[in-house]
This record gives structure tokens, sequence and C-alpha cells, in this order.
């Protein structure tokens, strides 16, 4: 997860059989014999072509059920948390978003999270995550001990 000098975070809007569209941070799953950490930096790069964003503060787990390719999955995340600038995709990244079925992306202001999304968030309790990454990086923290959000069911899909 990407977060700007503003607070503003980095999303990506996705579709599922589940849950429909939705918006997430970059990421996806673990290849052969991959951390999770690697696979957070090999998802960054392959999803956004951003090489110079270091990654390395575990944010929140959670499970969750969703459907890859047709094979319903129970998926163990871990959501990774940095600092990075303001800027959109570079390269072509086309590939990597038709192969994700990723619809779009953009940066949401703490303001516009907390208005809540039109389209559900992964994971659900992302806007409350961040305030409390923004407080502590107000108080000089580099942010909040990892968070064990457990397993988490998907709303109903939508439209």
């Amino acid at each position: 997860m990407v977060v700007d000098p503003d607070g503003a975070v980095f999303l990506v809007r996705s579709d599922n059989v589940e849950v429909g569209v939705h918006w997430m941070p970059p990421g996806g799953g673990l290849d052969r014999g991959e951390s999770p950490l690697a696979a957070a930096r090999r998802e960054l790069r392959e999803e956004t072509g951003w090489t110079d964003i270091p990654i390395d503060t575990l944010l929140c787990t959670w499970e969750h059920d969703f459907t890859w390719h047709g094979t319903p999955v129970r998926q163990s995340e871990h959501i990774y948390l940095t600092r990075g600038p303001h800027r959109g995709p570079l390269g072509d990244v086309s590939e990597a978003h038709r192969l994700d079925r990723i619809l779009g992306w953009r940066w949401w202001t703490p303001q516009e999270l907390g208005d809540s999304a039109a389209d559900p968030l992964w994971p659900p309790t992302l806007p409350q995550l961040l305030t409390e990454v923004r407080a502590a990086w107000a108080d000089g923290r580099p942010g909040i001990a990892p968070v064990d959000l457990g397993y988490l069911p998907n709303p109903p899909r939508r439209g």
C-alpha cells in the first residue's frame, strides 16, 4: 500500500466474481518459493511499473475468499506499507492489468476514503488502518504494529 506525502493512498480498481468491482492496493499471489514481502515488491512493480519505492513495513494480515481464474481460493493477505510520490503507473502495465482484471487506478485522499468509496474496499477496514497510520506518522512514528484482521467475509456482490 503506497501512501503519498499528503496522506492519499494509491488503489487499483479490480473486478472479482464474489464482490464485483472493488478498490484495493496493488498486489497478488505468491510465486513458488516467494516470500510475502518479495511478492509485494514484485506485484507493485508489475501493476504500477514502480521500481524505486522501498517496501518493508508490514501493515496487516487478513484472510478472505475469492475466485482466481475459476478456482475458489481462501487467500491469506500480507499488506505492506510504504510512502511514495503521487504519480500514475510507469511504462506499459496493460498486460498485468488485463490478467488481474484491473479496471483502473487512482489516489484516494483521507476525506474520500472517509466518505466511503462507491465500490467495496479490500481490506474492508482500509480507512481505519490508514487513519491509524497517518496518526502514527503525525506523531513521528514510522507506522503501527502489524494488525491481524483475521478472516473477513466479502460483502455481497454488487452489479
